[in-house]
């Protein structure tokens, strides 16, 4: 008799198949609070862990309405494995690709040095060092939602803050009735959706002075041990036996360890590497994504056109097919037009029957009624001189009937023939080859000559690869044109950037065509939205390595059914590189270390070994909370500094597929390979060949003798509050591990913002205060943006329109404050002097930043907004004269008038600078692009406008008396100056310019060149003065007068 073991899969603590229990016998009675009355039912736990957990439980496939209340909506939400995002959840930002483009180029310098001590990476030694003020603050950026938030809500209810809120208001009664309960079993997505909105309303009416809220959630400290314990009580009903009591878990430190060591085997034989070339990326989750990740939906349509490219030039032997016909085009169709930007070449098939034909006659009944939605004809078909074109004889007669046109031939030839013409890009002019490709082109349909990028398809890459062509991808994560694509910069490549090449193509002549097409094509199975091939540098499995061990193990496998085995050979003898690195902050990370200057990965038998030592002890969150230093080997540690940590994850296809070694080779009483493998037939290019692809690597045979699943990250309440607070809860909302995912990510980019504020108050007073008339114009900007933002979102909350909430938060604090004023702050807060009048004018904008958002905030994200409160570097006095010790004591921001009270034409003037600052931007890329300079701060910019107002007004920033309004500073650049003409010969001579028009009406011409002078030790910047000073000749006049003041007595006897 054989002993069988099943042993369970059963949910653990951060998955996502469980929801909460909470049940009820009967309704409560209404309770009363002083100055308040709340009808209530019992509480609900607080969702301390993962709210995912609700989103797999299909008996949930909806949810009904469970509770009426004072508040009118009628929601439903839709709940499945997969679930799609509303269209209006897809991108919750609202900037443009501009704005991001800025933030991300400009942290240079001091800057950059800034950020690496704060992260642990020490500065070379420097007399200059301790003049320097770093940010300092103990919030970490790790949220530790599972630990921190029950702490906070431990602390909130031993102080007794909900009673003492409540006694102390003054305000009326604002009363929200909580209909009772169904008693309709466990929780569900509903109830969170319907509890938190409640809460939200409840905490901001609290804030106000008008509210005393529901009763606070109850905490649930064993929440997952219960969640676990329902499943396996459920399956238990179902009659399954298994070994209840030491079921295996993904998330478990041995687990992720044992992955590790998989990893690590496969890297060291050489199987695993990192590259830059196509995969499948979703712009809707901004990550790479493998094979088993997509779908292809019945019922796509794409755009396909055929377009036409101008032959330029023969190579040295050739059939002189130009001298014949002067002018020449080639014929391409594409189902992507967005990818013609990117294209490197046209590919041929050498064995294929080409034909030179001409365009003799038009139909002119088929032109004019193929102008339709489904057909639409180009230009040049209207044209009286229609080029000769070059396309398969084979696909004469059928593109004739397509075109309607007569095509008459006037030289055949091979497609051998062809290789080394050469035509002009039909966007950019550059002239590009034709080359061969492989026997992917057909003539079952387009022309039989194909588009090819390198950037954007697998087949083209390596005909790229074959010619050394440039892989193009001027495309960012969100699926956006970047700015290498020039005038389609900024526009959506599924969308509107896909209609401007084609409306580009035809204006110019070279659309024949334009149909739709349908056809398969991928989306992300998460999201349900459409994906794109996009070249990125990833960490790729090579296949290729060990792809006939893996195609004779399958040999060797018993298949039930039998056809099974068809399906997964072929799926594995045809598969690309495994890309298994992934851009999500979940998951096992890719243990590499990059050195950070020449960006060289650090990843050997040393470094793998000691990785997996730490995570089998402390969990692979070790790798995100502990320093560099720490996580290398000894061998390594006095180079700490030089390397920074890898951010990638490994694909979830690898978890799961690294569960043999995790599982049947670690447990004493099992024994590798398994038996069987039992799952749904989606599996085998899922779980099945992960399994197989990882054991075969590093042993040499397949898990299984006879032929599983994911986890999901975990999420604290916060993240869910914020989902809550994204949604139009009028009509029926999405929710999805996705949607909670870029939820995770928006709260993640919030509370690094708030983390700067924190770090650079550490060492601020109230007294240090500047008074409102004598801050910089910069900083009574940014004081009314922050009071007009308050005052907006007050209305919000009064109107109940909390998502209106979240996109003004996301776009404020993460967008504007991030790219331009923190960005333009650092200078003067770090290199600025610790006790320098424009330090202290930023720190009290900063302050008021901080002592704001944190307060609006705390009705949706209460456990955050503590937090930050428990970690501000100074005392809050409240009106009263009372310290506030709790964000809910200290009641909602006062309207400052003042701060309102900006002239119109100042507002207009900022916009145009922040408009100017992007332009700017733009030319300083070309000149880094260009090699003139590394950074914004080894530039000098020259403005010019023909517009004496506004020329006048950023001489007058050029000229300001203090440094915070200074235009080099608003630009992160050593110099600026505004030139009153173009004809003097010195500036003709500067060697990056370009032209703009600000507000769409005023022409601005800008120029780069290198900083005049030298570079200062301490602040980077370049200046003439560098150099003059005797006793410091490494410094700057400003950095000179700083060190006077903040240098160590000693160190200034030495100097």
């Amino acid at each position: 008799m054989t002993k069988g073991v099943l042993l369970p899969r059963t949910t653990p603590p951060f998955s996502p198949s469980t929801i909460t229990h909470w049940r009820t016998t009967k309704p409560t009675v209404p309770f009363t609070h002083k100055r308040s009355i709340i009808a209530t039912q019992p509480p609900l736990p607080c969702f301390l862990h993962d709210f995912s957990k609700v989103l797999s439980r299909t008996a949930c496939s909806s949810s009904r309405r469970t509770n009426s209340n004072g508040l009118s909506y009628s929601s439903r939400v839709s709940l499945a494995k997969a679930v799609s995002i509303n269209t209006n959840m897809s991108n919750y930002c609202t900037h443009s690709t501009d704005e991001i483009f800025s933030s991300k180029r400009r942290s240079r310098g001091p800057v950059m040095a800034a950020k690496k001590a704060a992260e642990g990476v020490t500065q070379e030694d420097s007399k200059y060092k301790h003049t320097v003020d770093l940010p300092k603050t103990t919030f970490g950026m790790r949220a530790n939602s599972s630990q921190r938030e029950p702490e906070i809500q431990k602390m909130w209810e031993e102080n007794q803050v909900l009673k003492n809120i409540a006694d102390g208001n003054t305000g009326g009664n604002f009363i929200l009735h909580d209909g009772p309960p169904y008693a309709n079993g466990d929780l569900h997505i509903g109830h969170a959706l319907n509890k938190i909105l409640k809460d939200i309303i409840n905490r901001y009416k609290e804030a106000r002075n008008n509210l005393t809220p529901l009763k606070l959630r109850a905490k649930a400290n064993k929440f997952a041990k219960e969640t676990v314990k329902s499943q396996m009580s459920s399956f238990k009903r179902y009659g399954v036996w298994a070994d209840w009591n030491n079921p295996y878990l993904t998330l478990d430190p041995e687990y992720e360890a044992a992955q590790i060591e998989v990893f690590g085997q496969m890297a060291l034989k050489g199987y695993i590497y990192r590259g830059r070339k196509p995969v499948h990326w979703s712009p809707s989750s901004q990550t790479a994504l493998a094979e088993a990740e997509l779908e292809y939906p019945e019922g796509h349509v794409s755009r396909s056109i055929y377009a036409i490219f101008k032959v330029v030039g023969a190579p040295v032997v050739s059939n002189d097919l130009l001298h014949e016909f002067p002018n020449l085009c080639i014929a391409i169709w594409t189902t992507t037009p967005w990818t013609i930007p990117a294209n490197a070449a046209v590919a041929i098939n050498p064995k294929l029957e080409y034909a030179v034909v001409g365009v003799e006659s038009l139909d002119e009944r088929a032109s004019s009624s193929g102008e339709n939605k489904k057909k639409k004809f180009g230009n040049i078909l209207k044209d009286e001189k229609i080029p000769c074109l070059i396309v398969a004889s084979e696909l004469v007669s059928r593109l004739e009937a397509k075109w309607g046109v007569k095509l008459v031939v006037k030289r055949r030839l091979l497609g051998s023939e062809l290789e080394n013409y050469r035509y002009l890009h039909p966007v950019d002019n550059r002239e590009c080859p034709v080359v061969v490709g492989g026997d992917y082109i057909t003539t079952e349909t387009g022309t039989g000559l194909v588009h090819t990028a390198p950037g954007h398809g697998q087949e083209d890459y390596v005909t790229g690869q074959k010619y050394g062509l440039p892989i193009l991808s001027p495309v960012d994560d969100r699926g956006i044109f970047t700015e290498e694509a020039g005038q389609f910069s900024g526009l959506d490549v599924l969308g509107e950037g896909n209609t401007a090449v084609v409306k580009y193509l035809d204006e110019n002549l070279s659309l024949i065509l334009e149909e739709s097409y349908e056809h398969k094509y991928p989306y992300d199975w998460r999201t349900k939205k459409p994906t794109i091939f996009r070249a990125t540098e990833q960490w790729f499995a090579s296949v290729e390595g060990f792809r006939d061990a893996a195609m004779g193990a399958i040999g060797h496998v018993k298949w039930v059914p039998a056809q099974g085995e068809n399906r997964i050979s072929a799926m594995t003898s045809n598969r690309s590189d495994w890309c298994i690195s992934r851009q999500r902050t979940w998951g096992v990370p890719i243990p590499v270390f990059y050195h950070l200057q020449s960006r060289e990965p650090l990843m050997n038998e040393e470094t793998i070994d000691h990785i997996k030592s730490i995570i089998a002890q402390k969990g692979s969150d070790a790798w995100w909370y502990m320093t560099v230093e720490d996580l290398l080997p000894p061998k390594y540690c006095d180079r700490a500094a030089e390397y920074e940590k890898g951010t990638d994850t490994m694909d979830v296809w690898f978890d799961s597929g690294s569960s043999w070694a995790a599982v049947l080779t670690k447990r004493d009483c099992l024994s590798f390979p398994a038996d069987l493998y039992l799952e749904g037939t989606d599996q085998h290019r899922g779980w099945f060949q992960s399994s197989l692809l990882t054991s075969i690597a590093t042993t040499g045979k397949a898990p299984y003798s006879c032929k599983n699943q994911k986890e999901s990250p975990a999420y604290g309440a916060d993240v869910l509050r914020l989902w809550v607070s994204s949604v139009d809860y009028t009509g029926d909302v999405m929710i999805g591990s996705q949607i909670l995912r870029q939820m995770s990510e928006i709260y993640r980019k919030l509370r690094g913002s708030l983390r700067y504020l924190l770090a650079n108050l550490h060492d601020w007073k109230a007294d240090y205060t500047v008074p409102y008339h004598e801050l910089p114009r910069i900083d009574k900007h940014a004081l009314c943006q922050l009071e007009n933002v308050v005052k907006t979102i007050q209305g919000n909350y009064d109107n109940y329109q909390f998502f209106k909430i979240f996109q003004i938060l996301q776009r404020f604090v993460i967008v504007d404050l991030s790219n331009f004023y923190f960005d333009v702050a650092k200078d003067r807060l770090y290199v600025g002097g610790s006790t320098s009048y424009t330090r202290r004018s930023c720190q009290t904008v900063l302050a008021a930043h901080l002592l704001s958002i944190v307060r609006v905030i705390a009705p949706i994200l209460p456990h955050l907004a503590e937090d930050v409160w428990q970690n501000l570097p100074f005392q809050y006095t409240t009106e009263y004269g009372s310290v506030a010790k709790y964000v809910f004591e200290a009641k909602w921001p006062a309207l400052n008038e003042r701060w309102l009270n900006i002239p119109v034409e100042e507002i207009e003037f900022w916009g145009k600078i922040l408009e100017l600052r992007t332009e700017v931007n733009r030319v300083l890329e070309v000149a880094r692009t260009g090699k003139l300079i590394g950074a914004g701060l080894d530039a000098k910019v020259y403005i010019y406008s023909s517009d004496a107002s506004l020329a006048s007004q950023l001489s007058e920033l050029c000229e300001a008396k203090n440094d915070a309004d200074t235009l080099h500073r608003l630009f992160i650049t050593s110099q600026a100056e505004i030139i009153p003409s173009l004809e003097d010969e010195h500036f003709k001579d500067v060697p990056y310019s370009g032209e703009c028009l600000i507000q769409g009406k005023t022409k601005v011409w800008i120029g780069v060149s290198r900083a005049t002078g030298s570079k200062c030790e301490r602040c980077w910047n370049y200046s003439e003065q560098v150099g003059s000073i005797s006793d410091h000749p490494t410094l700057c006049g400003r950095c000179y007068s700083v060190i006077g003041v903040q240098m160590p007595p000693e160190v200034a006897a030495v100097s």
